[in-house]
């Protein structure tokens, strides 16, 4: 027999509207009782009946799901998740890319849903601007993720940057390294997410009251393997000699700095430590393994898809909401060495 709302009500000991409005995906519930509901939907296997209401409401059942590159691994683990995520609720997600390329990301935002074939759009957005959304006139939910764009009047969701890379960063200081370098800051217009990341970088050192080096911080192009690789065999060159500890922006940049090192004969971390960020699989099966920043990828596709979710439902009329996903640092081999 199939599970029912209010099967699912009673054993997690709510009315059946709460558990309505968690399925929902609406703000208006207690964290408490989500946790509750969410154990009970769970141990039930209750699936709400998304296709009958869709047909009622002429909706597709489907999320798209835009981010920027779908080989970098943080993006594919995140489109994993926020797809099972969305499972649950009962919708289907499309995953496409923009290659951070501004008329993409500008035609998928400004597709209504009726045009586009689903009903709200997740995006991670590299080149829009605030002009871009408020020239946006569709109707269909949009939740923004990362650092593109704060406050533009649509829900967004994140994790704090800078704090994520004071963290990082003091963690290196504690471990007593005292020239750290940092590879990844992007000082142009795009570069939102690496700025925040280099501002995390800068405080840190200034908690422990000690002067940056300007010429330690190293921009890149973007976060790829190469790019980490490329800025470490810079440092390798430094007047004052290599750096005894690097903060890399992303863990592919920092598994390409650790084979630049590598190959030039130094050990990690006994000559230089390694954080990287994102916490991505490969960076756990490297060697050495990575010490990374982790932010909640679950987390983050159920603050984004609720909100979808919720915007679709009796709610659409509040107002943008900022939502903050948490972090933690994981420390590994890279910068503890091995037990």
């Amino acid at each position: 027999m199939a599970v029912r709302l209010r099967d699912v009500a009673e054993r997690a000991g709510v009315s059946i509207r709460t558990v309505s409005n968690v399925v929902n995906g609406y703000a208006s519930v207690s964290e408490q009782k989500r946790i509750r509901v969410e154990a009970a939907v769970a141990e039930l296997g209750y699936r709400p009946n998304v296709m009958a209401r869709n047909l009622k409401n002429g909706r597709s059942g489907l999320i798209a799901l835009v981010v920027p590159e779908l080989d970098v691994p943080y993006f594919a683990e995140l489109a994993r998740v926020v797809v099972t995520t969305a499972r649950d609720y009962g919708y289907t997600v499309v995953v496409d890319q923009t290659d951070g390329e501004p008329t993409r990301e500008r035609e998928l935002i400004m597709r209504d849903g009726s045009a586009a074939m689903f009903d709200g759009v997740i995006l991670s957005p590299l080149a829009l601007s605030q002009s871009d959304l408020a020239q946006r006139d569709a109707t269909s939910p949009l939740v923004l993720l990362g650092e593109r764009i704060l406050g533009g009047g649509y829900d967004h969701v994140a994790i704090d940057n800078v704090a994520a890379a004071q963290l990082a960063t003091s963690h290196l200081i504690d471990i007593g390294r005292t020239r750290i370098a940092a590879i990844g800051d992007q000082p142009y217009e795009t570069g939102e997410t690496a700025q925040l990341r280099t501002r995390g970088y800068r405080l840190a050192h200034e908690a422990a009251g000690r002067d940056v080096d300007p010429s330690l911080i190293i921009p890149t192009r973007q976060f790829h393997f190469d790019d980490g690789m490329d800025a470490m065999k810079l440092l390798l060159k430094h007047p004052d000699g290599p750096p005894d500890a690097v903060f890399c922006y992303n863990d592919l940049v920092a598994i390409g700095a650790i084979r630049a090192l590598l190959t030039a004969g130094l050990r990690v971390p006994e000559d230089v430590a390694v954080v990287g960020f994102d916490d991505i699989v490969a960076g756990r099966f490297n060697t050495p393994s990575l010490t990374s920043i982790a932010p909640d990828k679950h987390a983050i596709a159920r603050l984004a898809v609720g909100r979808v979710v919720g915007r679709l439902g009796d709610q659409s009329g509040d107002a943008p909401v900022e939502l903050w996903a948490d972090h933690e640092l994981i420390v590994r081999e890279s910068t503890i060495g091995r037990a």
